[in-house]
């Protein structure tokens, strides 16, 4: 530190004497300012180097230091100003603008403050993370001959082939074949919308729904129509009446631990899904990305609707990420019939490949021994730390958790339980509903002003919420304790603000 303060104190000394100087001339060497300054050579040479990157001296190795040639003539400020205009305009009066408002994806990806307790996180806490079986995944897959190579665009062979079994099922519902590796479930979903649904066309999404899903489908210029979900899923009644009224021929859904909600969508809506949609002529995008987040105590989950689906009509979409690291970006889209080879020409186009050596990695590590031991743990801490957060929620935040749910919002209740709060047997968070007249945004920035973040409840509507709401996340915390205290912090920001508590 001491070293680093002298290096300063010389380089502003150095800067007041330049004028001493000529441009171009040399300035003395460095032995001869050591010994003038009485400082060390290692001051010396930070303070020179600080002077080298604000332009004011030149070092030429073997000749010495100079002083710089004045600076030309500053450059007129930016002006980006015509932007907004060019980004802005559209071609046509009744086109969706393609403006991204990603605050809502923002929301889960930015890092806390030191201190903030981390309850808005969409990935799991590093130490729930396989990272001693991605590093020597890594490691061996970095070794297998061929590995640096190009890969096939569609993917590696068995990777696909894995895929294919993990979504098919023992029926065998499909191949690899069916199969394209992406960068990761995102990625696999804006290719999904780019791929089916036209710039302005209508695309029916589950009410609430994922913010990530909204924001790819405004960026592609496409209009996200909500269709309302309820304890059982989303509304087929409403989902038939919404492809009749809006013309859509996509429909976007996360059947299994929905989020925000973490509702499973219901056996007999399952079937009335795939009904609905192949008689408006439309595809079913099934975004599964919590297949693997089912929690130790959950009940056997269903297949995937493409594993039932006989026409078609689904495009699913699975991804390693969450249950392993944000960096394994690793997914798949799978289709059958046409539609596959549009997927595979918007995803070449977009990114070429996913490269070799992560596929690899991937199919190391889901074919290693410590995959299902990881599995294993992951479920069984997911479940401790939903029971936590449940438990002190009920404890100090009753008057949030025992709420009715309210007009429109029935995918509140929890059937079974006391109070109106969804337990969800798999899946990361909980969904709560706030009361009337909560102001979303004091309550969150109250929140991070108590040392715990949690995520608002409008980025996940498409369109105007029936009530306020939290999403509050148990995977990223460090552990039940964390937890905890995060909802002590949650309570004080309600006092705050005037929410009641209890």
């Amino acid at each position: 530190m001491q070293e680093r303060s002298s290096g300063a104190e010389l380089a502003a000394t150095l800067r007041r004497e330049l004028n001493r100087y000529s441009p171009g001339e040399k300035l003395p060497s460095s032995r001869a300012l050591v010994e003038r300054h009485r400082v060390s050579p290692v001051t010396v040479s930070r303070a020179l180097a600080e002077l080298a990157a604000e332009g004011l001296v030149v070092t030429r190795p073997g000749a010495g230091v100079f002083r710089a040639e004045p600076r030309a003539e500053a450059p007129r400020p930016l002006d980006t100003s015509w932007q907004e205009i060019a980004l802005s305009a559209e071609p046509a009066a009744d086109q969706v603008p393609r403006s991204v408002d990603a605050s809502g994806v923002l929301a889960t990806l930015a890092r806390p403050a030191p201190g903030v307790i981390e309850l808005n996180g969409g990935y799991l806490h590093p130490g729930l993370q396989p990272e001693r079986a991605l590093a020597a995944a890594l490691a061996r897959a970095g070794r297998r001959p061929g590995a640096w190579g190009r890969p096939p665009v569609e993917g590696v062979p068995e990777l696909r082939a894995w895929f294919a079994r993990e979504i098919g099922g023992p029926g065998g519902a499909l191949s690899a074949s069916d199969v394209l590796v992406t960068a990761g479930g995102q990625n696999a979903l804006t290719a999904a919308l780019r791929a089916l649904a036209a710039p302005g066309a209508p695309v029916l999404v589950e009410s609430p729904t994922y913010p990530g899903m909204l924001a790819v489908a405004r960026a592609s210029g496409v209009r996200p129509v909500p269709v309302p979900i309820d304890a059982d899923g989303v509304r087929t009644d409403l989902l038939a009446d919404a492809f009749r009224a809006s013309g859509a021929r996509l429909f976007v859904c996360q059947p299994l631990f929905q989020n925000p909600s973490g509702v499973v969508l219901a056996g007999e809506r399952r079937r009335e899904v795939l009904r609905v949609a192949r008689a408006a002529g439309a595809f079913v995008i099934e975004d599964d990305f919590a297949r693997l987040l089912g929690h130790g105590d959950a009940p056997a989950l269903p297949p995937t609707l493409m594993a039932e689906d006989r026409d078609g009509t689904v495009v699913h979409i699975r991804s390693l990420t969450k249950v392993t690291s944000p960096n394994l970006r690793v997914g798949v889209l799978a289709a059958r019939g046409p539609v596959l080879d549009r997927l595979r020409a918007v995803q070449v186009v977009d990114n070429f490949f996913v490269p070799g050596p992560l596929q690899e990695a991937a199919l190391e590590l889901v074919g290693s021994t410590a995959w299902p031991r990881h599995l294993r743990l992951v479920a069984g801490e997911l479940a401790a730390r939903r029971n936590a957060l449940t438990a002190a929620l009920r404890t100090r935040l009753p008057a949030l958790v025992e709420r009715g749910p309210g007009p429109g919002t029935a995918y509140g209740r929890d059937r079974g339980r006391p109070g109106g709060l969804h337990i969800p047997p798999g899946g990361f968070h909980l969904w709560l509903r706030l009361p009337d007249g909560t102001d979303e945004a004091a309550l969150t920035g109250a929140a991070l002003r108590a040392g715990v973040a949690v995520a608002a409840g409008r980025p996940y509507f498409a369109a105007e919420p029936p009530a306020g709401h939290l999403r509050i996340s148990f995977a990223a915390a460090a552990g039940t304790g964390e937890l905890t205290e995060g909802v002590r912090r949650l309570r004080t920001a309600c006092q705050e603000v005037g929410v009641p508590v209890s």
